[in-house]
């Protein structure tokens, strides 16, 4: 969305062209169809400079670069000087369009800093001062009911009018449009400082759970030492894959954030990571990859958090079943997701509020951290109602550099 002061210059380009047709349509009415005798040479010239003027802006936007408030302000400039030049030149404060003076003045105070608002209505002061000063007087023409002035008079309000509304509406809405994004921005950096609290948070934990662990480990091999049912056996061996999983997660949170120093997140196994922590979850599988793919941890994490929220909304509606489908095409990996829960209000706006949560036992910090993470990795995420009932998430990923073989096992 363009600043303030490129939405002016944008709007003063616009009202430009509009200047010139009207003043081309104005000589030759003038003194074709009334027979005034207007000064051709300085009013053409005015034309001519205006219009070369606006041709080298037309380039210079083409660039689609922002304009600063000095910028603006130099087009403002030159607009009340060729409006002073051809006011003078057509009688002075006389002419009915003198108080089109005020129209930069009114656009400059609505999109630049005070300090240039305050420099255009000098500079308009300065110029409606130099078609005083240097006025020609216009020929006034009487007969037939018509008073060329008191038409002038009309005809300027009702473009005055036309004018100002356009381009004050314009010149909001734009400004209205920059302050919704700023808000945005402000919700975004609470979310990412509760995101980087409750990381710091993560890492203390982290050291203070690797000894219960570690004690878990010793006990599963005492147990595992005995003699055990071939049923208390197999509860053992799951026992100790969810223990060592949860080992190989506290010591990923205090690993280095720097992606460099990252190690790339198997995905096969991270998948198969999941369907172990949620056995009662009936998963499904669709889609080829390539073998070996390995990941963003982040990309790892966001793909949990969403497998995590299918399965929650699953099981609250009574039917515990996740569908996942992924693909990966020229660097891309897209997937969908799809729980059979009670829905998703795909109206409202998917940036959640800090941490808010649905859920009655939820922490809220799912969501905040998914889109957080797309936002990193440049990727997008949308919702949208499943056939049947249920939610369908679908995300799109550059993996760039992050398709890497994975270096070890899966964090």
């Amino acid at each position: 969305m363009p600043d303030a002061a490129t939405s002016l210059v944008r709007s003063l380009h616009t009202l430009r062209w509009i200047a010139a047709a009207c003043l081309v349509l104005a000589m030759l009415f003038g003194v074709h169809h009334l027979h005034l005798h207007l000064p051709g040479a300085p009013l053409w010239g005015a034309i001519v400079l205006l219009t070369s003027f606006n041709v080298g802006v037309g380039l210079r936007l083409r660039r689609r670069t922002e304009a600063t408030a000095a910028e603006a302000f130099a087009h403002v400039l030159v607009d009340t000087a060729v409006l002073a030049w051809v006011v003078a030149w057509s009688g002075g404060i006389a002419n009915p369009f003198a108080s089109l003076f005020l129209l930069p003045v009114a656009l400059a105070a609505l999109a630049l800093p005070a300090p240039w608002a305050v420099a255009s209505g000098v500079a308009s002061v300065s110029g409606y001062l130099f078609a005083v000063t240097l006025a020609r007087p216009l020929p006034h023409m009487h007969g037939d009911g018509l008073d060329l002035h008191l038409s002038g008079m009309a005809i300027n309000f009702l473009l005055s009018v036309v004018l100002v509304v356009y381009f004050l509406v314009r010149l909001a809405s734009a400004r209205d449009a920059r302050e919704r994004e700023l808000a945005m921005l402000r919700e975004r950096f609470a979310r990412d400082e509760g995101i980087v609290a409750l990381a710091t948070h993560a890492a203390s934990v982290a050291h203070e759970l690797n000894t219960p662990l570690a004690t878990m480990g010793l006990l599963l091999e005492e147990l595992e030492a005995g003699e055990l049912s071939p049923e208390a056996a197999a509860d053992v061996a799951t026992l100790r894959q969810l223990v060592e999983t949860s080992g190989r997660r506290v010591r990923a949170l205090a690993d280095p954030a720097d992606p460099a120093h990252q190690a790339p997140v198997a995905l096969e196994r991270l998948l198969q990571h999941w369907t172990l922590i949620r056995p009662t979850v009936d998963f499904v599988q669709t889609g080829r990859l390539p073998a070996g793919l390995g990941v963003d941890r982040a990309l790892g994490h966001l793909l949990l958090v969403l497998l995590n929220n299918a399965a929650d909304a699953s099981d609250a509606a009574g039917m515990p079943r996740v569908e996942l489908a992924l693909a990966f095409e020229a660097g891309t990996l897209n997937g969908t997701v799809r729980d059979h829960g009670p829905g998703f209000d795909t109206q409202a706006p998917f940036l959640p509020i800090q941490f808010r949560t649905t859920k009655a036992n939820g922490m809220g910090v799912g969501l905040a951290l998914s889109h957080a993470t797309l936002e990193r990795l440049g990727g997008t995420l949308s919702v949208e109602d499943a056939p049947g009932g249920g939610t369908i998430v679908r995300f799109c990923l550059p993996l760039g550099d992050g398709a890497q073989a994975p270096n070890g096992a899966a964090r």
